[in-house]
Order: C-alpha cells, then sequence, then structure tokens
C-alpha cells in the first residue's frame, strides 16, 4: 500500500480497531444503524460506556457511521 492509498479521516482508525476490539468494522457499523434518534456524542458515549471503547476510536466510527447516513 503506498501513501496515497491509506485511509484518511475517520477510516485511518479501522485497522486499529479491528485489532483492538476483535471485531470487524462492519460489526460495528451495524450496531449504530440500530442508535436512530441520538446524536452524535451520544453514540460515542454509548461505545464507550457499552463496549469499551476509546474516545478517538468511538469518534471516529461515529463520524463515519454519520457522514455515510447523509450520502
Amino acid at each position: 500500500m503506498t501513501a496515497s492509498e491509506k485511509p484518511k479521516g475517520p477510516a485511518s482508525y479501522f485497522p486499529s480497531i479491528e485489532k483492538k476490539y476483535g471485531h470487524p468494522i462492519e460489526h460495528w457499523l451495524r450496531l449504530l444503524q440500530g442508535s436512530k434518534g441520538m446524536k452524535h456524542m451520544e453514540m460515542v458515549n454509548w461505545l464507550k460506556t457499552e463496549h469499551r471503547m476509546g474516545h478517538g476510536h468511538a469518534n471516529a466510527l461515529v463520524a463515519y457511521h454519520l457522514a455515510g447516513m447523509k450520502t
């Protein structure tokens, strides 16, 4: 993978999220699909408390999830 192929933004966290928490990104995105009506920080805090995820990882997943909902 060259420098130009490296993921940018929230997706740059995905390899470390998968390694640390043992689930593919699709798992976390499916969980976030069930969080309709929650605001960004509510989802971040939910991942942190219910799934013991670090703030940066939770924030990256939520940002990616919400960006995908806008398209």
